[in-house]
């Protein structure tokens, strides 16, 4: 797969009060995908883009009908890493 197809996955990180929380406490990040991409797809995206291991992603559609995945990386990577290069904190 190229990379543009990664990049078409995931749309954007989400910043808020609750994803700070998340990303401290529960080692989680949360990023808008694209509304047809599945769980497989996702990880695969957040692997090879960010050079990190993914341990479980829930996915959910918001009201507003977009697509938010929950992605919690493995213990030995750093969300909160992950959240300075993608220039969150």
């Amino acid at each position: 797969m190229k990379l543009e197809k990664y990049y078409n996955i995931l749309i954007r990180p989400i910043v808020s009060e609750n994803t700070f929380n998340l990303i401290d406490t529960q080692n989680k990040i949360v990023f808008l995908v694209n509304r047809t991409a599945n769980k497989l797809q996702i990880k695969e995206s957040i692997e090879k883009l960010y050079n990190v291991k993914v341990h479980k992603i829930n996915t959910l559609i918001t009201p507003k009908g977009k697509k938010k995945a929950y992605i919690k990386l493995k213990p030995e990577f750093s969300a909160s890493e992950l959240a300075i290069k993608l220039g969150i904190f």
